[in-house]
């Protein structure tokens, strides 16, 4: 019988914006990927507001030990927010896994959400009540694309169930890609802790997915149209993120991940602590913009 205690929805989520940069070098010899501009925000802004959205407060950013202080200097504590933001070093690059060893301490033996701080959603994704009655096991996502080569695959069965999870195959069993968003109980650190790193010495996040299939406890949530799903890791992809935000942002004048507008809609922020947050920033067209939010009553 299984006697493990079930995560009462989760409260902690995790920011991995970590890694070299080498696909987007000469960029990163200035700052971190995470850290470069997708359109008018820098870049962690997006999976910072997935993870707000999700109702989330308690975020734990993990990143290189020259790129935490500028992280630090970003965002400090997450209190104009009305959220709590915490950092921690990840001496080296080992792997997406490896952020459940480098965070367990902030785990403190519970279930977490991590997101990939070079990955952007923007749709109605429903993560808030997939969080919020989130017990047991571990939940991912599949998303279509052309190039599932370049991915981690997920393969379903006639009846839409996960059979099977390959890291960038030769020849994908599926067109469904797993994005870097997953939702993992309070094991996944003993989990972690007991893989063999790959042939590149990394801790794969699909040797984690994989051990929870195995056991029967994943669950794969198709992601399609509606959906937008990007990946930033390289100069193209940077450069046609901007131009999407961009896009939609000048179409119908709303900002997508402006922090202060997600955490007054959580209610994180109440209308006196927005008006704070506003007041102290410069002149620009990120006040403008909450400004006439507040104007026109949000």
């Amino acid at each position: 019988m299984d006697t493990t205690r079930p995560t009462p929805g989760l409260r902690k989520g995790i920011v991995l914006a970590g890694g070299a940069g080498s696909r987007l070098y000469p960029l990163t010899r200035v700052a971190s990927k995470q850290l470069q501009p997708v359109y008018d925000k820098p870049m962690i802004y997006y999976p910072l507001a997935t993870l707000m959205m999700a109702g989330l407060r308690d975020i734990l950013v993990i990143s290189t030990p020259q790129d935490t202080p500028r992280f630090e200097d970003l965002l400090g504590d997450g209190s104009q927010w009305g959220i709590r933001l915490t950092y921690v070093v990840q001496p080296e690059p080992k792997g997406i896994a490896q952020a459940f060893l480098v965070g367990e301490e902030f785990l403190a033996g519970e279930g977490v959400c991590l997101i990939l701080g070079d990955n952007v959603f923007h749709g109605r994704m429903n993560l808030d009540r997939i969080v919020a009655e989130f017990r047991h096991g571990a939940r991912i996502f599949g998303y279509p694309v052309l190039d599932p080569e370049r991915y981690g695959v997920v393969e379903f069965d006639a009846d839409g169930r996960a059979v099977s999870i390959e890291e960038k195959p030769l020849r994908p069993r599926s067109r469904y890609a797993i994005p870097g968003l997953y939702l993992f109980d309070e094991r996944v650190v003993e989990i972690t802790r007991g893989l063999t790193p790959s042939p590149r010495g990394e801790l794969e996040i699909s040797d984690v997915n994989r051990a929870y299939l195995e056991r029967g406890e994943l669950v794969v949530e198709k992601l399609g149209r509606g959906i937008a799903w990007l990946d930033t890791g390289t100069h193209t992809s940077l450069l046609e993120a901007s131009q999407f935000i961009g896009l939609l942002e000048a179409r119908q004048g709303l900002k997508i991940a402006c922090l202060e507008e997600v955490a007054y809609n959580r209610g994180f922020l109440d209308r006196a602590g927005l008006e704070a947050t506003t007041a102290a920033m410069p002149a620009s067209s990120y006040r403008s913009y909450l400004e006439r939010l507040l104007k026109e009553g949000l």
